[in-house]
């Protein structure tokens, strides 16, 4: 109240020194800061039965892995948000004046207090960075783009951007950097609305690499308001989602993909935290592959899977990532073949030789000896010719 007094006699000073004064002063104004009201109750949801993401809770609960939030800013003092740092670029302040940023913080890593509130983040021990880049519904792309370089700067591995617009060169730019900086990309595909003309890509959901999220319902369908237009990789729950909310407080009636979008970044930091062997790219292509399957149009490769998601053995994963082959066995461990003694070759043909001659002698000798006895060793007769 004091706040507002000072203001308003500030005002009405300026309002009597002139129009020009004044204008100034209503432009320093501070903007209300005055996010729509929460409730304090809070049930589980459908999503968090659908996901079932507490079932992969015993393999990993996100710890270790950097989750950037670029948003409306996040409320911390919720007793169920943690966020280890906060950026503002808007030069409003880094308190959440929508709720939007405070919901997507609560849904990616909302601290586990299932015991007593029946609700708890996909990967609650995943660090939580904050980078505000809108003090409203809608914010500027430069700024936008500025807060995908400064994420990535400061070491996010998971980046969620809940916020949909149009191609910008600054922005494909600043996504590229995130992208070999080696970040997960999760972006909401977008919503259509009725008075919006022809439905148009949404972005950065439609850039290369970004895994881009469609809206899902209860029913596991593709809600009406997704859209369909913008590449989709895989879609999760939007419809009807609870989460947290500004002022210590709950909402239990979300809509929009920029609510499903948070369901897989959280998957994200939970395979990352599982396999910190695999880059972006395995990361995102890994999410698809052990997704439920397309449901139709606009539904990419089905629905979220958080449990085959970080546990699912890929047989082209297992070959990226064999063991290198050993190393050759050091040549001294076999004895090598001693080489050929000539000399001892030589002297035992010699001897061979010897050998085969003595017996040669003594089987002539063995011959005539018995001869020469038999013949009183007298010579032979000799036969005269022509006998």
């Amino acid at each position: 109240m004091v706040g507002r007094g000072t203001f308003a006699a500030v005002l009405a000073l300026a309002l009597a020194l002139g129009p020009d004064a004044a204008a100034a002063a209503a432009r320093r104004a501070p903007e209300p800061c005055a996010p729509p009201r929460g409730g304090p109750q809070v049930g589980e949801s459908w999503a968090q039965r659908r996901l079932a993401f507490t079932g992969v809770w015993p393999l990993t609960m996100g710890e270790g892995v950097t989750v950037a939030i670029i948003d409306s800013g996040v409320d911390p003092r919720h007793p169920q948000v943690r966020v280890a740092k906060s950026v503002d670029l808007t030069g409003t302040g880094p308190l959440d004046c929508v709720g939007h940023g405070t919901a997507v913080a609560g849904l990616i890593g909302g601290a586990d207090m299932l015991d007593r509130i029946p609700f708890a983040g996909v990967a609650p021990k995943a660090r939580l960075i904050s980078i505000k880049q809108t003090n409203g519904d809608r914010g500027d792309v430069g700024v936008l783009a500025q807060a995908i370089r400064q994420a990535a700067d400061l070491g996010a591995q998971v980046m969620n951007i809940s916020i949909q617009t149009t191609d910008q060169p600054d922005l494909r730019a600043a996504v590229d950097y995130a992208l070999a900086k080696d970040v997960v990309i999760v972006a909401a595909a977008g919503n259509l609305k009725k008075e919006d003309g022809t439905p148009a890509a949404a972005y950065p959901a439609s850039y290369p690499g970004v895994l881009s999220v469609g809206s899902a319902g209860p029913d596991g369908r593709r809600t009406d308001f997704s859209n369909s237009v913008t590449p989709i990789s895989v879609i999760a729950p939007g419809q009807d989602i609870t989460s947290t909310w500004p002022g210590r407080t709950y909402r239990q009636d979300l809509d929009g993909t920029s609510f499903a979008a948070p369901f897989v970044a959280g998957v994200a930091a939970l395979v990352r935290a599982r396999h910190p062997e695999l880059d972006n790219v395995r990361v995102r292509r890994r999410i698809e592959i052990t997704a439920d399957g397309a449901s139709g149009t606009g539904t990419g490769a089905g629905m979220v899977n958080p449990l085959m998601a970080v546990s699912e053995i890929l047989p082209s994963e297992v070959v990226a990532i064999a063991p290198r082959r050993p190393e050759a066995l050091p040549s001294t461990i076999v004895a090598r073949p001693r080489p050929v003694d000539q000399e001892v070759i030589t002297r035992s043909a010699a001897v061979a030789v010897i050998a085969i001659v003595a017996a040669g002698l003594v089987s002539a000798i063995a011959v005539v000896v018995p001869l020469g006895r038999r013949r009183g060793w007298r010579p032979g007769r000799t036969i005269p010719p022509g006998e």
